[in-house]
């Protein structure tokens, strides 16, 4: 029985790593510029994965808020994939100095394990990282200054919440992640906030409603699109090369929409 479990568990364990060998695979074949960045304030360090596009010219800068598993080779390739689209990418490690034995996603020996730990996450702290990555990555010599928001899953809900503690980014983009639901909260929203849905991801959807009433109430923008047949975390399901036609299809549709905001914020 025992030689049964490990076998299952070492299968399991097999298939989570071919799942992100398509990401790995991308990032090593990518002919963009990658760097690691330590980001730090008031005594703390935040890890950061940056990407630059291959151009002439300076171009805004957009911040990736990773999954609820942490910052993976998903989350890493997709920040390519900005900078491919000519935009600066930069995507922290929100894990970073977890404790003295969990210093990033990285050293966490399971990716449960670092959803886990994210739920644990003082959201002050949250915030307070993500104002000293925005005020890094505006600063770059190759950044305009502009900064765009953008995040995942648990990504998106904390893109969402971040709409309501900072007025600096021009925009937030939002794939499939919840909405606040204090009205004071919302009213703070000083910037576009664009949706990215999966038609069958209820649990996210059912709060759209609200959201939407309460963005109108207090004469916010909030703008979104829900994709046909996708479900949850359908961006990153959508870039695995065997994935289901209606994920493919919803994660084409949205990095265009995504690519046509970003164009339309530079202009």
């Amino acid at each position: 029985m025992k030689s049964v479990i490990v076998i299952l568990a070492s299968l399991f364990f097999t298939t989570g790593l071919m799942a992100q060998d398509y990401a790995v695979d991308q990032l090593e074949n990518s002919p963009r510029h990658h760097e690691w960045v330590d980001v730090e304030y008031n005594g703390r360090t935040i890890h950061n994965f940056v990407a630059y596009p291959e151009t002439n010219e300076e171009t805004l800068a957009v911040i990736v808020i990773h999954e609820n598993r942490g910052l993976n080779d998903w989350a890493r390739s997709f920040t390519d994939q900005v900078a491919e689209a000519g935009y600066i990418a930069i995507a922290p490690d929100l894990l970073s100095g977890f404790s003295d034995e969990y210093e990033r996603t990285t050293d966490f020996p399971t990716s449960d394990a670092a959803r886990d730990a994210l739920y644990t996450l003082d959201p002050n702290q949250i915030t307070q990282d993500l104002h000293a990555v925005r005020e890094y990555i505006s600063n770059v010599p190759a950044s305009t200054g502009t900064v765009v928001v953008a995040g995942f899953c648990w990504g998106g809900s904390q893109t969402f919440r971040y709409a309501t503690n900072s007025d600096q980014p021009e925009a937030y983009m939002v794939f499939y992640g919840s909405a606040p639901d204090d009205p004071e909260a919302v009213q703070q929203i000083s910037a576009p906030v664009y949706g990215f849905y999966g038609e069958n991801d209820q649990r996210i959807n059912s709060g759209i409603p609200a959201i939407e009433e309460m963005m109108n109430e207090f004469g916010k923008m909030y703008e979104y699109e829900i994709y046909e047949g996708a479900g949850h975390a359908f961006m990153r399901a959508g870039d695995d090369p065997n994935a289901d036609e209606a994920s493919k299809a919803a994660r084409d549709a949205a990095w265009e929409r995504l690519k046509g905001l970003l164009e339309e914020i530079i202009m």
